[in-house]
């Protein structure tokens, strides 16, 4: 049974995360121990807030480099899906470089207020394990202001002003824009998914 470990970043979305993955029958610690995580089968990053913010406080905890190095799945939720790029304009950001491309801000428009905040759709794009049976144009909650353009390793997408990332696969390396433990069903199984690979 996968032994799945959780980054402490700070954000807020860390209870729910947890309880939707203890709903799923796993007990995930919340920690900052690079040798916990090396030795978890499945590693999550979330985050809130800024990337700038959130990559000093991984420097801090001594973990740029071994999430870089991590050789089990490991997936980026909301700022951390943008903590696995190049980097990203909020800030002049230098992230962690396992996914390249860059998160973008979004524009404001009449339709589109920055942040993009709710519920939107998944178009999939290409194959992924961490999408099996997800159907085509399902609701995902998503709460970000900076998006990922649609790239080689884009997986899912979805358009709010613009087209953009909402998951992306590189590797051992996932990453979900939107947070499937506010995304009800379509989130369970996007984080069951997860854990099966």
């Amino acid at each position: 049974m996968a032994s799945p470990v959780v980054i402490a970043s700070g954000g807020a979305n860390l209870a729910s995360l947890c309880f939707a993955l203890e709903r799923l029958g796993y007990a995930a610690p919340v920690t900052e121990n690079a040798a916990t995580i090396r030795s978890a089968s499945h590693v999550i990053l979330p985050g809130v807030g800024a990337a700038r913010d959130a990559m000093t406080r991984l420097d801090r905890a001594g973990l740029i480099n071994v999430v870089r190095e991590l050789h089990q799945p490991v997936l980026g939720i909301c700022l951390g899906m943008q903590l696995l790029l190049s980097g990203s304009d909020e800030d002049n950001a230098e992230c962690l470089g396992v996914i390249a491309g860059t998160a973008h801000r979004f524009r404001d428009g009449p339709d589109t207020p920055v942040p993009h905040m709710g519920w939107n759709q998944l178009q999939s794009i290409g194959d992924s394990p961490l999408l099996a049976g997800i159907d085509e144009g399902a609701w995902v909650y998503f709460v970000h202001s900076y998006a990922l353009p649609v790239g080689p390793y884009t997986c899912a997408a979805t358009t709010y002003e613009h087209t953009f990332s909402s998951a992306v696969q590189h590797d051992n390396f996932y990453g979900t824009q939107f947070h499937p433990e506010r995304s009800a069903n379509v989130g369970r199984q996007i984080l069951a998914n997860f854990l099966a690979t």
